[in-house]
């Protein structure tokens, strides 16, 4: 009996003096998925051709983080789909004569991941919002609108590949209102 109770509090002491934590990588993504697809995003907006320009921006994003391989949609493991739900650019602040010096733009977007082995999707997006305000350019600084949407389709790629990469929510700027 005394030996046994040697035993526990030995067990114990070594319990308490030696803590091995365990805190493994958290899996994000299924680790059967090695690839991505970016399908083309859909374009509900009135300005034509914005979607072709920010798939192709989401899909430099991804080559530049490496950590998955940019496929074609037969051959990758994951498919990202996105929809480009609506692109509005407000006049934001005037000169003295009432001509706009600065504007914000606003895109409305969703996006979601596919598991294409499995069927399933890993997670989706449906009421996402983007703004940019720019200065025109007549003011130091300014840009043309077209400069602003490049800027507009960095932030939203990175943010698109943060979500996949690091997990759904790990991005800030979600939007839960509804459409």
């Amino acid at each position: 009996m005394k030996d046994k109770i040697k035993f526990l509090i030995f067990t114990l002491i070594l319990s308490c003096e030696s803590k091995i934590i365990y805190n493994p990588a958290p899996q994000i993504l299924p680790q059967h998925i090695k690839s991505i697809a970016i399908k083309a995003f859909t374009n509900k907006s009135s300005i034509f051709g914005i979607e072709e320009k920010l798939t192709l921006k989401i899909i430099d994003e991804f080559i530049k983080d490496g950590r998955y391989n940019i496929k074609s949609e037969t051959d990758a493991e994951g498919i990202i789909v996105g929809e480009v739900k609506s692109y509005i650019m407000t006049p934001i602040q005037y000169n003295y004569n009432m001509i706009p010096t600065a504007y914000k733009i606003t895109l409305n977007y969703s996006i979601k991941m596919i598991d294409k082995l499995k069927n399933v999707v890993l997670w989706e997006e449906n009421t996402l919002t983007a703004n940019y305000i720019f200065s025109d350019l007549s003011l130091p600084g300014g840009m043309s609108e077209e400069q602003a949407r490049e800027r507009l389709w960095e932030i939203i790629a990175k943010d698109v590949v943060k979500r996949t990469v690091e997990g759904f929510g790990s991005v800030t700027g979600v939007s839960s209102k509804k459409l």
